[in-house]
């Protein structure tokens, strides 16, 4: 089984100050583009999992890296040993956030630290990438859940995830 990505983030912005004989303006063209070939060094994955998913009112998604997501050929459970791309979008129609986090219990170290995370408001998008061969290291039992919670009561949150590491 072969593995590529590709993505391309590009931000272009420009800032004018009209005055009475001139328009100073400030440019500015950022972009990132990543590339993961097969395998399991720097700029290389060989697993992705993506999804779209609801979570319930004031509830919690736990997404378990070590044998808790289906993957896209026969139903096999992944295993991530570690983990090089998150991405994480709400809907546009949702009423309550989408918190991104680390779980206290058992999280993956994306984040600093335990029970850190990042709130994405509807319509917004999380994006985490490490193009190094480590990544972030996934470990069985105390460190393979990433949460996705619903940050109210009330209503209902659906976001699309995806996830991009390693098998070793």
């Amino acid at each position: 089984m072969a593995f590529s990505l590709q993505g391309y983030l590009e931000l272009a912005a420009e800032l004018t100050s009209p005055l009475d004989l001139s328009t100073p303006s400030s440019q500015l063209r950022l972009s990132q583009q990543m590339n993961f070939a097969q395998g399991a060094g720097a700029n290389q994955a060989d697993m992705i999992w993506h999804d779209k998913r609801t979570i319930a009112a004031s509830a919690t998604d736990s997404l378990d890296l070590a044998g808790g997501l289906a993957g896209p050929f026969a139903g096999a459970n992944l295993t991530f040993a570690r983990i090089k791309f998150l991405f994480v979008r709400a809907a546009a129609a949702n009423t309550n956030n989408v918190n991104v986090t680390r779980p206290a219990s058992n999280g993956v170290p994306w984040a600093l630290a335990a029970g850190d995370g990042f709130p994405v408001k509807p319509g917004g998008a999380f994006f985490w990438y490490d193009p190094t061969a480590a990544g972030v290291a996934v470990t069985g039992g105390t460190g393979d859940l990433i949460d996705m919670v619903n940050s109210a009561a009330g209503t209902p949150v659906t976001y699309d995830v995806v996830i991009v590491g390693a098998a070793s």
